[in-house]
């Protein structure tokens, strides 16, 4: 991913530019306070005013905090992890996720920056709008709130000593940086890793 080696310590600078160089990070903080308001609003919006039974608007919630799942796996795996020969691309794809493996511990990159995180949300939300309709008002909220999830658990495992009830995912998400990087693309759940069997192996611990 166009470093040498994984440095536990430090900081990249991705832009020349001071004002662009601060809009590549934040804090968890930071993208809580956009994201449950908007999850509030459109859950209550979609009852109130759209007319979604509150039993549909809970299972278009599950059904978008599980499909996150997927995305993120699919995300994780075929785009922040993609093969380029280019200059401009291997640029684009360091940028994107490659300057996280190597600064795992840069805890204000640890979450996507405010600015690009709104426009594909956006972008996701009016896909999603034109796929169901307003129904997209309950999905969408358990699709953002899948990646706060994500998120903190990605912010967590990178900060704190795991929990014991949550060791497999920490152990995962190391190996995947440390040790197995064509594997353990699940950060949040381990799920599509069983599904498509690429769980890091034993012999790689």
């Amino acid at each position: 991913m166009d470093f040498d080696k994984i440095k536990n310590k430090g900081q990249a600078r991705l832009f020349r530019n001071d004002y662009l160089e601060m809009m590549t990070k934040t804090h968890p903080v930071v993208i809580y306070s956009i994201y449950f308001p908007i999850i509030i609003f459109m859950l209550y919006y979609g009852t109130s005013y759209k007319g979604i039974h509150p039993g549909l608007e809970a299972l278009l919630f599950l059904s978008g905090l599980l499909f996150w799942t997927f995305f993120e796996y699919l995300m994780h795996r075929y785009l922040f992890h993609m093969i380029v020969e280019s200059p401009r691309a291997r640029k684009f794809v360091y940028t994107m996720h490659g300057v996280h493996h190597e600064y795992p511990r840069d805890k204000e990159r640890l979450f996507m920056p405010p600015v690009p995180s709104i426009i594909v949300s956006s972008l996701i939300f009016l896909l999603l709008h034109a796929l169901m309709g307003w129904n997209a008002l309950s999905f969408f909220p358990g699709f953002v709130f899948g990646y706060i999830a994500y998120g903190s658990m990605h912010f967590a495992i990178h900060t704190f000593a795991p929990p014991k009830f949550m060791k497999a995912l920490w152990r995962n998400h190391h190996l995947h940086h440390y040790k197995a990087p064509e594997r353990g693309f699940g950060v949040s759940s381990v799920l599509w890793d069983i599904v498509f069997k690429t769980v890091p192996k034993k012999e790689e611990i």
